[in-house]
């Protein structure tokens, strides 16, 4: 079983969704854990195959996401957990993808 670990403010983000958020969340993470992807994962589009997951996850009109990676062998690292702010169209902020990369980065640092 991998360790999860949470990158930046991103277990205090995440700590501050709704309780229903919070524990479904929680539910695909230790599926992540176990090795596995729960059915609200999925790639995030821009990181190259699999290894960048976003959950997603509605609740009372709002969007929620939590990205995590499983590059590596021993850990899952928690990237960012956000509300979902966009009005129109799917696509995430191009700020939420370079804090995404930004704190990739710094899990690779801290994995080797």
């Amino acid at each position: 079983m991998r360790r999860l670990y949470y990158v930046g403010t991103s277990y205090d983000d995440l700590a501050a969704f709704p309780h229903e958020v919070q524990t479904d969340v929680f539910l695909s993470l230790q599926v992540a854990v176990e090795g596995g992807k729960a059915p609200n994962a999925k790639p995030l589009k821009g990181f190259g195959g699999s290894s960048v997951v976003e959950i997603v996850e509605s609740f009372d009109g709002d969007a929620y996401r939590a990205v995590y990676t499983v590059r590596f062998k021993d850990a899952v690292y928690v990237l960012h957990a956000f509300k979902k702010k966009s009005k129109s169209g799917i696509a995430t902020t191009k700020r939420d993808l370079d804090l995404i990369r930004r704190r990739l980065k710094e899990a690779e640092s801290r994995a080797t």
